[in-house]
Order: C-alpha cells, then structure tokens, then sequence
C-alpha cells in the first residue's frame, strides 16, 4: 500500500499537492527520476514529469544514484548539500532515484498550465450589526451653587 503527497508545478509557476493512495499510486513505483508519466493519475491531462522526492525522514532523492536505497555518499554539491567551500566534499544520507514504498513526497514538473479552482466564498446574510450602546452622558461636576443675586430694594418713594 502506497500513499504519496505528489506536488505538482505548472509552467506558469503555480504549483498544487494531491495525495495519492492505492491503486492510484501503484502505477508510480518504479519510476526514475527524470521519467515521464500520464497526467491522468492526478486528473490533468497531459504528462507529468518525475523532478524529485523524499521519504517518510525528510532524506532527499537524487537523480545520480541508482537504485531505493538510503546510502551515504560522498558529494562536492547539488541535491541534499548546500553552501559548501570551494573543495570540500561532505558524506551525506541520501536516497536513490527510484520511487519505492518509502517514498513519501514526490516532485513533478506538467507540462501545461494549472488551472487552479478558486473557492467559493459562502455569501452570509450578513446580520445587522448591533449599534453600540450610546453612553450615559458623562455627568457634568456640579458647579459651585449661582451666587443668589441681590435682592432689588423697593424703589423708594418720593417724598415731595
């Protein structure tokens, strides 16, 4: 039984990962890596081809070494080492160019372009937002009492 997450990119540059399991994945074991295959398995329609992969532990596969083997090779650069002096040579763990049952990701490079399904946005009746409730009015601090004002006197009368 045979599960891969097989990511696939476009020539535009758009990329989209499917997994296959079973029967849909069987017809991948054995194939090399620079081999080409019917796009059908992913339901597109043209060729797909093999770029690469990793297992079940991260190890990368490398088109130069032959066979599903995980082994320690020695190597001056490319897949599975970067940024190395000028000279330097580093043993690293890498798996062989064959698609296996280890295999978990696989790499793949189609030939046209991807047409890429948006997805359908759900238009909610929005609710009627609730207004925020209007704050009590800030009490004013209560001035001093108004000074009372003067009584006006009587006018006075005149005494002629």
């Amino acid at each position: 039984m045979a599960n891969f997450k097989m990511t696939i990119s476009d020539t535009k540059g758009k990329s989209i990962v499917k997994e296959l399991k079973d029967n849909d994945a069987n017809p991948l074991l054995g194939l090399l890596i620079g081999q080409e295959t019917d796009a059908s398995l992913v339901g597109l329609e043209g060729k797909i081809k093999i770029t690469g992969g990793s297992d079940k532990s991260g190890v990368p596969m490398r088109a130069d070494l032959l066979g599903a083997a995980r082994k320690r090779i020695l190597i001056p650069n490319g897949v599975g080492l970067q940024n190395t002096e000028k000279g330097l040579r580093k043993r690293k763990l890498l798996r062989g160019n064959t698609i296996s049952e280890e295999i978990y990701q696989i790499n793949s490079k189609y030939d046209g372009e991807i047409k890429v399904e948006e997805p359908k946005k759900e238009e909610k009746a929005e609710a009627p937002k609730e207004k925020p409730k209007a704050e009590a009015p800030k009490e004013k601090p209560k001035a001093e009492a108004p000074k009372e004002k003067p009584k006006a006197e009587a006018p006075k009368e005149k005494k002629e």
